[in-house]
């Protein structure tokens, strides 16, 4: 494992005292604030250019203007390039390193060096170098942030938290194009780059400040109650169970029982790399090429908005911002997809999102002259088509942390001491990455040799094919998660024989044993050892925890 320099670890190792602020440094909501400012600031950074970079290359670049077209799709794709390429590697280094703090720091460095090559660059090379390193910071921010997330908040809520990184994404991508379309039009184009260096500095303070749990556990301070802050409870790791023997001595035991043997063939998958085992699940694999699809859906109207609207509308660099507003609102509601992810799976929300997307998407052939209805109805379809992408992302995201605890449930310990939801991440960056390589030279070259009504059709013809493997497999293989329902009800209903009191037949006593050892019902659910629960009771227990088992089973350990 990567360990972080002597001297950044010293003062944590030989400091008897925490840290100034420790409990706020530390606490849940910080760090959640922290990431999503990150990944507002990557965001923000790569929205700003969009309705000023058509203006700016034929101004400062010299690029003719039937060019403009061609390189903005060429530096926006540049951008997921180089995501595509560092995202895995950054993953793998996340999890191989002691601090998730370090690499968020040295991928802040490399934004800002972006900034700074993307302000004072005159000419196309040193444009998409400076779009190659913002996508190199963003690959470390996305891959370390999602993981750091896992870490604090633990699976249970990782949903609603990808939530809240999505409504992150959707604000800066609302507000930036706006931001940068009329600061350009006022103040020119060193004042744009001001507002990136002031939130690039806010970025550098947050991070800083931030203390992640693990490291904050180390003090293990406790207070006058007993409890303690700072402790790392929610960081996933080896699965254990605890085992009382008869003396009323407990135990440890990974949940995979006594050691055996392991085989040639099972030897050799354990010593595979953790991103050669999880792309070897088809759930994983579906959920990434939903990702990769949601991707390019969004970040394609980058490249074809605000030139058509200039053409069709006589807009110029404000409105086309104001246009990117409808398509961004409905990211508000992103917490509350993610919130229902958590307790009703990601299944039918990215399913419903795909297909809702491709009526929305063809009706854009529509829009084909300047009217106030023609306004109006585009602003409605961009409404509608966020909307829609939205359902997908949140539910998307949270699917890849639903996988790799499907994996350590099923095989504990298996990724190493350190997890793999860094490189799980890194997987998911690569495939966001390449949907933001093709959504922009796909709109861009559909919109300039086949024209504006094939763009919109041809996106969701992709969005319709992709709502079939997201409902195949997201949330686990359909088919498997039909047979487990019915197997949970076939334990609910022998439960409820088990709390009869007139069942006493030594047969349905075996059957109710076997029952409650699934569901977890207390040992009082055994007519053999009722003695002081009451039946109702020890129903409404057993019920509990079936319906408890079928929504971690449905929403997160579903097959491959």
């Amino acid at each position: 494992m990567i360990r972080l320099p002597p001297s950044l670890t010293r003062w944590w190792k030989t400091s008897s005292s925490p840290p100034p602020l420790l409990k706020y440094r530390s606490a849940k909501w910080f760090i959640l604030a922290t990431v999503n400012t990150a990944v507002f600031t990557d965001i923000f950074l790569y929205g700003l250019i969009v309705p000023v970079i058509p203006f700016a290359l034929t101004d400062r670049a010299g690029v003719p203007p039937h060019e403009v077209q061609h390189w903005v799709s060429i530096l926006l794709a540049v951008y997921g390039a180089a995501l595509l390429v560092a995202s895995p590697i950054s993953g793998w280094a996340a999890d191989h390193t002691s601090s998730r703090r370090l690499p968020l720091l040295v991928g802040l460095l490399a934004l800002g060096g972006a900034t700074v090559m993307l302000c004072v660059g005159s000419s196309i090379g040193v444009l998409v170098a400076g779009r190659l390193l913002q996508g190199l910071s963003a690959a470390v921010v996305w891959t370390v942030g999602l993981a750091l997330l896992v870490d604090t908040v633990g699976q249970k809520e990782i949903g609603e938290a990808m939530g809240y990184v999505s409504l992150s994404m959707s604000i800066g991508v609302m507000i930036a194009p706006l931001l940068g379309g009329v600061v350009y039009a006022k103040g020119g184009y060193y004042s744009v780059f001001a507002m990136a260096f002031g939130l690039v500095a806010l970025d550098i303070v947050l991070r800083l400040f931030m203390i992640e749990k693990k490291v904050a556990a180390k003090w293990a301070i406790t207070n006058e109650g007993g409890s303690s802050y700072g402790t790392c409870s929610n960081v996933p790791g080896p699965l254990t169970e605890t085992k009382t023997d008869s003396n009323g001595k407990s135990s440890s035991a990974a949940q995979d029982g006594p050691t055996i043997q392991l085989s040639r063939t099972r030897r050799f998958i354990n010593a595979l790399p953790p991103v050669v085992t999880l792309l070897s699940s088809r759930r994983l694999l579906a959920a990434l090429w939903g990702c990769l699809v949601q991707a390019a859906l969004m970040t394609s109207f980058d490249s074809v908005i605000p030139l058509y609207v200039h053409r069709i509308f006589h807009w110029g660099s404000t409105a086309a911002g104001l246009m990117f507003l409808p398509l961004v609102l409905p990211s508000f509601m992103a917490p509350i997809f993610g919130r229902c992810s958590d307790k009703y799976g990601p299944r039918w929300l990215a399913t419903s999102g795909f297909i809702l997307a491709l009526p929305f998407l063809t009706l854009l052939r529509l829009v084909t002259h300047d009217s106030i209805g023609q306004k109006v109805l585009l602003c409605a379809l961009l409404f509608l088509i966020g909307f829609s992408i939205d359902l997908v992302m949140a539910p998307l995201m949270a699917e890849i942390t639903y996988v790799v605890e499907a994996k350590e449930r099923k095989r504990p310990g298996m990724f190493g001491p350190s997890g793999a939801y860094a490189q799980a991440y890194g997987l998911f960056n690569t495939a966001f990455a390449g949907g933001t390589l093709v959504g922009p030279i796909w709109a861009g070259f559909v919109e300039t040799s086949a024209g504006w009504g094939t763009v919109g059709w041809s996106l969701g013809l992709l969005s319709g094919i992709s709502a079939i493997p997201a409902f195949i497999w997201t949330g686990g293989l359909i088919t498997q998660r039909h047979e487990h329902r019915e197997r949970l009800s076939q334990e609910e209903g022998t439960l409820d024989s088990a709390t009869n009191p007139n069942a006493h037949v030594d047969g349905d006593i075996e059957a109710n044993a076997e029952a409650n050892a699934a569901a977890d019902v207390p040992a009082s659910a055994d007519p053999r050892t009722h003695t002081h629960t009451s039946p109702g009771e020890s129903k409404n227990e057993g019920n509990a925890a079936v319906e408890e088992t079928a929504r971690d089973s449905s929403s997160r350990s579903g097959g491959d």
